[in-house]
């Protein structure tokens, strides 16, 4: 089932009110003190050295500065939370679609439709496939172009890989040296949207979590 999250937003956007009252309290009782202890020091002044009216109006506006920061920070925190939720709420309808990225994608046994980049000095290139656990689990030779390649989901000796998760490299040699390694991207599905802690996070079907400048393209889902 697929479906648009706000991870942690929840949490997050009580947290900073809870935060927001227990400041507001601690400074109304701390000015409450700060206004006894002024009362009481001037009950109890030296009458002949009586203490300059300027000092207390100093305590009085540094006091203030320091509430006037604390009320700041708490509407900043607010409208984080406020624009948050107004990013993942654009990202809504990307819930179905397919990104095309770079990272780990699921495979249902349908082909995939990969998209390599091999280097410009590359004679020879080599596709290496991993599952979801890192392992490799088929290496073949590959054209060197960039030309999109269907990748049927069966291992080297050509038999049918379960389904999962899978990344896709290629690497490029030249005079048979290697002389590069780079990621390919291919289309994944995506399942949930979500604030995350840096901003707004993308899940694809089998896990994958990425931002959405790891996004090269979206489609419509096929089938």
């Amino acid at each position: 089932m697929v479906t648009v999250t706000a991870a942690g937003t929840a949490q997050n956007s009580q947290s900073p009110a809870r935060s927001a009252d227990a400041r507001g309290s601690m400074i109304s009782s701390d000015f409450q003190t700060f206004l006894l202890m002024l009362t009481t020091q001037i009950q109890n002044q030296d009458p002949l050295n009586p203490m300059e009216s300027t000092e207390f109006a100093q305590q009085l506006a540094t006091f203030s500065g320091v509430e006037q920061q604390v009320k700041t920070n708490t509407l900043l925190e607010t409208l984080s939370d406020k624009l948050g939720l107004s990013g993942i709420a654009q990202l809504a309808p990307w819930v179905g679609m397919e990104a095309r990225v770079d990272a780990p994608v699921m495979f249902d046994g349908a082909p995939l439709t990969l998209y390599p980049v091999p280097d410009a000095s590359a004679d020879q290139a080599v596709l290496v496939v991993n599952d979801a656990n890192g392992r490799e689990v088929m290496r073949s030779p590959a054209a060197v172009s960039s030309a999109p390649v269907d990748w049927a989901g069966t291992d080297a000796s050509g038999s049918p890989l379960p389904s999962g998760a899978y990344s896709f490299t290629l690497e490029s040699y030249s005079g048979g040296e290697l002389i590069g390694t780079t990621a390919i991207q291919t289309y994944g599905k995506i399942t949930e949207v979500r604030n995350g802690v840096s901003g707004p996070e993308v899940v694809l079907e089998g896990g994958s979590v990425i931002t959405t400048s790891d996004i090269a393209a979206l489609r419509a889902a096929s089938g």
